[in-house]
């Protein structure tokens, strides 16, 4: 089966960092991602999503201290629904995006950075902050 996701976003806030029992660190993000698009009455529109995206390990590491709300990234990843019930029983669940590569794009405020790329674009990142650590689960 496939599970992989590539975004182009904005970080909508700092990192938050934690830690697991086990010494390793998380670093949760989170990122809005806009498309253009055509109404039925041929006027443009955008669309805006946000998405929660969690790191781990030395990429973790890196993107915790190294980002901050505003930078332009491109995020590689596969998608991991978390589920739990509420203290009131009723059963929830979260689609989140566990990445395995970010690369940095544009800083916040930065003019020059694209708000669309293409696949050439993307040989071209500005910081590559890559994993080869499995992901703990």
């Amino acid at each position: 089966m496939l599970n992989r996701v590539m975004l182009i976003g904005r970080l909508t806030r700092d990192p938050e960092v934690r830690f697991l029992p086990s010494g390793m660190q998380v670093t949760s993000l989170s990122i809005a991602v806009s498309r253009n698009f055509k109404d039925k009455n041929g006027e443009w529109r955008e669309e805006t999503s946000f998405f929660d995206v969690e790191a781990f390990g030395k990429l973790a590491e890196r993107v915790g201290t190294q980002l901050s709300k505003g930078y332009q990234i491109l995020i590689e990843g596969s998608l991991r629904q978390d589920k739990w019930e509420s203290s009131s029983g009723e059963k929830r669940s979260k689609v989140k995006i566990v990445a395995y590569r970010i690369a940095l794009l544009g800083k916040p405020g930065d003019r020059n950075a694209k708000s669309t790329l293409t696949e050439e674009d993307l040989d071209i990142s500005v910081e590559d902050f890559e994993s080869d650590e499995d992901v703990p689960f």
